[in-house]
């Protein structure tokens, strides 16, 4: 430390503008930037009163993001495995909730998700949508509207932190998708 007081005390402006510049672009090089914010990962919706609704996993396939139910939080005596999307059309008629992917084909352009479409499971109507990301990536605004954005309904979804729980249901619910 010592030496390296020493050559900036006796060193020229220039030399020691050199020697920033320098540092600043070993810094940059080394890849030291944060990582980029996506909407990647697992994303908790609670109602009014903070009661967690749902777990839904956003993910990239193939340049797309597509969401998946992952998990659900029922009342007492409701069996979650046995919940079927029976108003939903096509491959996605009577498919589980649990695991079922109900947003698709968005398209990313930075912090914003646009131009794809959501399923509401249960009366299988569908939607066009759009999602936002916080600029701190802990919050996601997703909105289903119906020909305009200004006719939809905007839900705040939570980002849920890693752990072994979601790292389980990764691996249980994404192996494939319908």
């Amino acid at each position: 430390m010592k030496r390296f007081l020493a050559a900036i005390m006796f060193s020229t402006p220039r030399q020691i503008l050199t020697m920033l510049i320098v540092l600043s672009a070993s810094t940059y090089m080394s890849g030291s930037k944060g990582a980029e914010l996506t909407a990647d990962g697992i994303w908790e919706l609670a109602d009014h009163s903070g009661r967690p609704q749902g777990w839904f996993r956003i993910a990239e396939q193939n340049g797309v993001y597509e969401g998946q139910i992952v998990k659900t939080f029922p009342d007492a005596g409701e069996e979650p495995a046995a919940e079927r999307c029976t108003r939903c059309e096509g491959d996605q008629k009577n498919a589980p909730v649990l695991g079922l992917v109900f947003i698709k084909g968005m398209q990313r352009k930075g912090l914003a998700y646009e131009g794809g479409r959501i399923l509401n499971p249960h009366d299988g109507a569908e939607y066009r949508a759009r999602m936002d990301l916080s600029g701190d990536g802990k919050n996601l605004s997703v909105r289903g509207y119906l020909a305009i954005e200004t006719l939809g309904q905007t839900q705040v979804w939570r980002r849920v932190p890693a752990s072994a729980e979601t790292a389980k249901l990764l691996a249980r619910n994404f192996g494939k998708r319908n």
